[in-house]
């Protein structure tokens, strides 16, 4: 990838919009239209669509910013936007927006987006349609709870506690941040949004949400919460693991990795000593002495004290400097 471009005050930055398609052939003309004078290059990536939805921009949009790729076959909606990255990279964009062609996003909101990586203040920002009440009544009643659940989910196995709505596909991300992820290990698929923002955090990037409105009309798309949560909680759990694996055990070993060690093997061994305990009363008849009990349930208490304050500290562990800085 070429060199990040030098910024200086007053400079305006390279925006480029990348608009992975697939199924959206009847949306995303409508899209490209939207988007304002604010953004210099337009990349339509044709994810193996079977609609033909860049054949469509092809013949259909006189857009001079828009480029429209190709890819052979499918590779989801993260091997597409990840293509549009590596395109906007090297064309010297230095901010990189993605927006779904499925016209759920409307493109007027891109400078409320960029706003905070402009100002030097983020490195990524992502909408957040839960901060919008009235919004949130047009949600579909499904959608929201697997959002909830993912949300919470996405805060664990990222680290972003004050990071929501981790499957908005309106994000943005700075040049310079961009190329310090490893693209090759990213996820291509819907878990594509969640899995950047636990790269981004491995590499103590700085995230904000930026409230929006999603709209919900006619226009298809092609994700399914329902279908979703399962894979997605068991993908969460892994990055999860890694995350503290690699922060408090393999880049530093500090207070929180003591207290996390003591307070998993306290609470373990309180919960089998009482399980095995509470069998043998039942298989014996003989009830539990008080002492057996307490032996039982003081490193338990003790071991969810040192669980949460390692939660605590982890909380308090967001990346706060962000990578990029205006010069």
């Amino acid at each position: 990838m070429p060199p990040a471009p030098q910024t200086s005050p007053g400079h305006v930055p390279v925006i480029a919009v990348v608009i992975p398609c697939y199924r959206v052939a009847d949306e995303v003309l409508s899209v490209i239209r939207k988007i304002g004078p604010e953004v210099a290059r337009v990349f339509v990536v044709d994810d193996a669509c079977p609609e033909g939805s860049g054949r469509r921009v092809q013949a259909e949009c006189a857009d001079d910013r828009v480029q429209v790729l190709f890819h052979d076959r499918n590779q989801g909606v993260g091997g597409a936007t990840l293509t549009g990255y590596r395109q906007a990279l090297d064309a010297g964009a230095e901010i990189l927006v993605k927006v779904d062609g499925d016209g759920q996003i409307d493109p007027a909101l891109i400078p409320a987006l960029v706003a905070p990586i402009a100002s030097g203040e983020a490195d990524y920002a992502k909408g957040n349609r839960f901060h919008d009440l009235d919004g949130l009544m047009q949600m579909p009643k499904l959608r929201l709870a697997g959002n909830l659940i993912l949300s919470f989910a996405s805060k664990m196995s990222s680290g972003y506690w004050n990071a929501f709505d981790p499957t908005n596909g309106f994000t943005a991300i700075h040049a310079k941040a961009a190329r310090a992820l490893p693209f090759d290990k990213i996820s291509r698929t819907y878990f594509f949004e969640s899995d950047m923002l636990f790269r981004l955090y491995l590499a103590r990037a700085v995230v904000a949400d930026v409230p929006m409105r999603a709209r919900y009309g006619n226009e298809k798309s092609s994700l399914r919460i329902a279908n979703v949560v399962g894979e997605f909680l068991v993908k969460h759990g892994i990055n999860t693991a890694k995350r503290i694996f690699y922060m408090y055990f393999l880049r530093d070993f500090n207070a929180a990795s003591v207290e996390l060690v003591l307070g998993a093997a306290l609470f373990l061994f309180g919960v089998v000593f009482g399980a095995v305990k509470w069998s043998e009363s039942i298989a014996t008849g003989v009830p539990a002495t008080a002492g057996t009990v307490i032996l039982a349930a003081l490193p338990i208490l003790v071991g969810i004290q040192f669980l949460l304050a390692f939660l605590s500290f982890d909380i308090r562990n967001v990346p706060q400097r962000p990578l990029h800085r205006p010069d």
